[in-house]
């Protein structure tokens, strides 16, 4: 099902948004539904399948970023093709909720329409229902313009707080632009924020208060363009790699925190050659660790080389799986089926964002 931008309208800010997650193209939102072996599909269509045919750049090439005031809004998106030249790359927009932090109105105004925009403020014990984008770097570079970088917002990533798409996989420090300069700090009435959803934009405009201080976010400021291997910060690991044996040591030294047991959904296969490789979206559940990364951006690419030349050629490609109930993580595929040579060993894999 695909719906027109028209049912989604961008006035009042922060305009209307889906209530499911979707992908967005030519000027229509086409709902996503989540699936066991691709994460996600569009009319039955696995999304990476259906990127691939509009020319889109896949889901291990993006990253999250929150999206809590008007980007979640599908004709605000056509917007930001038309007027800032964002490409027709399909955005990827995942329905999310939030806890402990909040969209609050800004002090100040936008100069364009002359309505409050919203800005992000911690908030314990707030639930709120939001969006990620799983966002090219294109996309981050338009999102740079239209937010003013580094002048009326900055791009950070959020510690604070939680935030989990609607199906259960937990998104940990997204990106996302949280307020900079003064005339994005939250308003406070009173003494206090005013949360976004508790009064309409008609009636924000009139608010009369001061900045904050500051939103209380626990959010470092993002240095350089995000780059796609920093998120997750974890690999899952079920062969070789596994803590005491042969490989370890190899991927010991960049691990940060203890490694601990868990499962995925799918299967592991001997391939015959004394190498096992994973099929993912079997439906099968099998151990394995997930090792938290110190620098995954600096490890993967290395990592991704020494696997294959350690099976003579790309036998394997690097995927985002889904770890345990919810944990997103990296793990290496076996590229081609099981074939007669093989046989299971034990379950393991499930491919999503």
């Amino acid at each position: 099902m695909a719906l027109p931008d028209a049912g989604f309208p961008a006035d009042p800010y922060p305009g209307a948004a889906p209530p499911f997650s979707f992908v967005h193209a030519d000027e229509r939102s086409h709902v996503l539904h989540p699936h066991p072996a691709h994460g996600w599909t569009v009319a039955g269509v696995p999304l990476d399948s259906w990127l691939a045919a509009r020319g889109g750049v896949p889901r291990a090439l993006r990253v999250p970023v929150l999206a809590y005031g008007s980007n979640r809004c599908p004709s605000k998106i056509t917007w930001l093709r038309r007027a800032l030249g964002m490409g027709a790359d399909p955005v990827v927009v995942l329905r999310a909720r939030t806890r402990d932090v909040t969209a609050v109105w800004a002090a100040g105004l936008r100069r364009r329409d002359g309505q409050r925009p919203a800005v992000l403020a911690a908030a314990p014990g707030a639930v709120e229902e939001h969006a990620v984008w799983l966002a090219t770097p294109d996309q981050i570079a338009v999102l740079d313009r239209c937010e003013g970088r580094d002048e009326r917002f900055r791009l950070a990533r959020l510690r604070s707080g939680e935030v989990c798409t609607d199906h259960g996989v937990r998104i940990d420090e997204p990106w996302c632009y949280v307020g900079h300069g003064a005339i994005r700090r939250p308003l406070l009435v009173g003494g206090a924020p005013v949360r976004c959803a508790a009064l309409p934009q008609d009636a924000a405009r009139w608010l009369d208060g001061v900045p904050a201080p500051g939103d209380g976010l626990d959010a470092p400021t993002v240095t350089g363009a995000p780059h796609p291997d920093e998120w997750p910060a974890a690999v899952f690991v079920y062969g070789s790699l596994q803590p005491g044996h042969a490989a370890w040591p190899r991927l010991a030294p960049h691990a940060v925190g203890e490694p601990h047991r868990t499962t995925v959904d799918g299967t592991v296969h001997d391939t015959g050659t004394g190498a096992s490789a994973l099929c993912p979206g079997t439906g099968g559940r099998a151990p394995g660790w997930l090792v938290p990364l110190r620098d995954p951006a600096g490890l993967l690419p290395v990592l991704d080389q020494q696997v294959d030349d350690e099976q003579e050629g790309p036998r394997y490609r690097r995927e985002r799986l889904v770890a345990g109930r919810g944990t997103p993580c990296w793990s290496y595929v076996g590229m081609n089926p099981p074939g007669r040579n093989s046989s299971q060993i034990t379950p393991a894999a499930r491919s999503v964002s």
